[in-house]
């Protein structure tokens, strides 16, 4: 089929794009009621993520054979900025059998037993606290909402009273993300129509490119929801807002290299068949290019031993090839529908676009036609500033990209800056929260560990001396045999499972902070002198299994993005040469995008550290996406260069796309930027990452340091294709 001239017949003309535009509507129907359930299979417990081997995830399956139950704690703390007198104490007290009645909170399975702790004052006598265990973990925001509801109307005055532990931090992080379904898309698309609507000054085309961009978020949502429901996938509030603003970016950024090449030739034919019949053999390869190296990339998260990372990978995944689908199906169908109109007010015109000539080399502002031929011909027909970035790389190359590659080594150095080492679950949440003031309360009135013991399981035999050892670990504040009541009874029978049995050892700081991971390293590096067989666990080590697999996880997955990313391009380009600057320059870009980003996250934001996840997904997004801009570029350098040579080639291809790369990155930056109105640490860090990232990538890397690069290599870039070994005298 000669796509350059296609022109079906009528009645296909008028039947091909109505299928697939009524296809992808029914997708839309079918996804957009799905939006508002998601959240329903979606969980923000961090031990899900946990690998199988890890200590943590084996003590959670000896604890199902202690405690019946997978609930989780809430502990409620009251404060009174005076000492409690008896008679608040016995109104407080009032408040144990209405905590027990909200629905939700484990019920006792014997009459004359319970399974809340309380109420415990403090030794200063200035607050108490309860510990109540919520079962229902899957409502817990409901769950904890109505244990707020209930003390604040129970509440004596002059009280403070907050949920907190656990159960209250996950609420809140729920309701963190809470807004992912509806503020984040709808941020993100107001950024992309605003954007779309100054670049090409447009109102139809940016309405048809996000139209695009949503009914491929519509279907990749239905498939997602399924797979979760299944439980094929685990699927969380991170992955869930990434997934909606990856979507919008990628299916923006395949609909702008399309619709570019659109818009070129209809100022070339008349005909809105064969203007696209052009563009889709010109935009088709990059774009499938483009899409299956990310999709590839994304698929080497399934080497990932962090669950969490592991179903990012087919999750994100689902939503590129959705983006491609769309933009190679239900966007060309709307283009031949809207025609030139899709470009009102500003309609494209044969021949109102200069043509170049790939003959008879020309004087190029004052640069000698003899020696700069190729100069000449690159630039034939390219104004503005693409034309100036262009004689800028052909009159110094060399200068253009090592003054580039400094300045980028010279970003890069901030990355020792960088604390990705995590952070406690209290300082996740950047907004208000009451959970988080809780903790404080806990800390300043109790034990800081409180709700959040170290879970030990031991041999029924070395109980005794795990549990002295245990008590002489520094950040211990109690250790407590498990008998299975409400409150430790130092007279009652310990509780053996399989010759077991499972020591709680309450902290004295807070089960999330550095220093409760330390103790929870002691112990793990001291007990098993005492017992061979001793796990550690509980809140505190599942943060430590997390931090230490995550980072694990970063060794092992960068050097396999990089390889298949290279073997992509090798495959794609037929060259060795150019995929290794690539592959360079996209490496580059992220040691700049973190440094940079490590001193503003501690200088300017004054973030308290990083989750240690967030290298690893800065480096997949920047590092995939900013393939993206590579493949734009140079399969449209060598589609030139087969024509006029390399050197003029790199020329033409910089002027011919520089517009779209940089709208495609201003765009991809403002979606991912749209992830900062969640309040949380670790999408705020990777909302900066990822937007700064694009833009550094867009402005820098793409605009300068590869032309120049490519440019002062000249036709030995393609080597050893035949490419480069075209005749010398094309690139004179």
């Amino acid at each position: 089929m000669d796509l350059m001239n296609w022109k079906p017949k009528r009645w296909l003309r008028i039947f091909l794009p109505a299928v697939l535009i009524i296809i992808w509507l029914a997708v839309a129907g079918l996804g957009g009621p799905t939006f508002g359930k998601i959240s329903d299979v979606s969980t923000n417990d961090q031990a899900a993520f946990l690998p199988a081997s890890a200590q943590s995830t084996a003590v959670q399956d000896w604890q199902s054979k202690f405690v019946d139950s997978t609930s989780i704690p809430a502990v409620v703390v009251l404060t009174s900025p005076q000492a409690l007198t008896q008679e608040q104490l016995a109104e407080v007290a009032g408040l144990f059998e209405k905590l027990g009645a909200v629905g939700g909170v484990q019920k006792p399975v014997a009459p004359q037993t319970t399974t809340i702790a309380g109420p415990i004052p403090s030794s200063d006598k200035l607050a108490v606290e309860f510990l109540v265990p919520v079962a229902d973990v899957g409502n817990v925001k409901t769950v904890v909402g109505e244990l707020r509801a209930v003390i604040a109307a129970n509440l004596p005055a002059g009280m403070s009273s907050y949920v907190t532990g656990p159960a209250g931090l996950t609420a809140d992080l729920v309701s963190a993300f809470s807004g992912i379904d509806g503020i984040l898309l709808l941020v993100a698309l107001l950024a992309v129509f605003v954007i779309l609507l100054v670049v090409y000054r447009s109102v139809v085309l940016p309405i048809l490119v996000l139209l695009t961009s949503v009914v491929a978020l519509c279907g990749a949502i239905v498939v997602v929801y399924y797979l979760a429901k299944g439980d094929v996938i685990k699927l969380n509030g991170q992955s869930q807002g990434i997934l909606s603003i990856l979507v919008i970016g990628a299916a923006t950024d395949y609909s702008l290299l399309l619709v570019a090449r659109f818009r070129e030739s209809l100022h070339e034919v008349q005909s809105k068949w064969t203007a696209l019949g052009r563009a889709f053999k010109g935009a088709w390869e990059p774009i499938v290019a483009s899409g299956g190296t990310v999709i590839l990339a994304l698929l080497c998260l399934l080497f990932s031993d962090l669950n969490s990372n592991r179903s990012l990978g087919p999750i994100a995944a689902i939503g590129i090839f959705f983006s491609l689908l769309a933009a190679l199906t239900f966007l060309p169908a709307l283009l031949l529908a809207f025609g030139r109109g899709a470009f009102w007010p500003f309609l494209p015109k044969v021949g109102h676009q200069h043509k170049h000539k790939h003959t008879s080399p020309v004087t190029v502002d004052g640069l000698a036609a003899t020696s700069e031929g190729d100069v000449a011909r690159g630039l034939a027909g390219i104004g503005g500033l693409w034309r100036r970035v262009g004689l800028l790389i052909a009159r110094r190359p060399r200068a253009t990209w090592v003054l580039t590659l400094v300045l980028l080594l010279a970003a890069g150095t901030g990355i020792f800056q960088l604390q990705a080492n995590g952070v406690s679950q209290t300082q996740v949440i950047l907004g208000p929260s009451n959970a988080v003031d809780g903790q404080k309360a806990l800390a300043a009135h109790f034990d800081a560990g409180s709700g959040s013991p170290v879970v030990i399981i031991a041999d029924q035999g070395k109980q005794a001396q795990v549990a002295d050892a245990v008590g002489k670990v520094k950040g211990i504040a109690a250790v407590n045999v498990y008998t299975g009541g409400g409150r430790p009874d130092a007279a009652a029978a310990p509780v053996v499972r399989d010759g077991r049995v499972l020591i709680n050892a309450t902290l004295a700081d807070q089960a999330d902070s550095d220093a409760a991971e330390q103790v929870v390293q002691d112990l793990r590096a001291q007990l098993p002198a005492v017992d061979s067989g001793v796990l550690v666990g509980g809140v505190s080590a599942i943060a430590l299994d997390t931090n230490v697999t995550a980072q694990r996880d970063l060794v092992k997955i960068v050097p396999l993005v990089l390889v298949v990313i290279l073997l992509v391009l090798m495959l794609l380009l037929r060259s060795i040469v150019a995929p290794l600057v690539l592959i360079g320059s996209v490496v580059l870009s992220y040691g700049a995008a973190m440094g940079i980003s490590a001193i503003v996250f501690n200088h300017v934001f004054g973030f308290p550290g990083a989750d240690a996840t967030v290298p690893l997904f800065g480096f997949v997004f920047l590092v995939a996406l900013g393939v993206d801009y590579n493949i734009f570029l140079m399969t449209r350098v060598r589609e030139e260069a087969k024509i006029m040579g390399t050197r003029a080639g790199v020329l033409r291809g910089l002027g011919k796309t520089g517009s779209v790369i940089t709208s495609a990155g201003v765009v991809l930056a403002a979606t991912f930027a749209a992830l900062g109105v969640i309040p949380l640490l670790f999408l705020a860090q990777l909302a900066f990452i990822v937007a700064f990232g694009v833009l550094l990538d867009t402005v820098a890397v793409r605009s300068l340091l590869v032309p120049a690069l490519s440019y002062d290599i000249g036709r030995h870039l393609w080597w050893p294709s035949q490419l480069g070994r075209e005749r010398k005298e094309v690139e004179s």
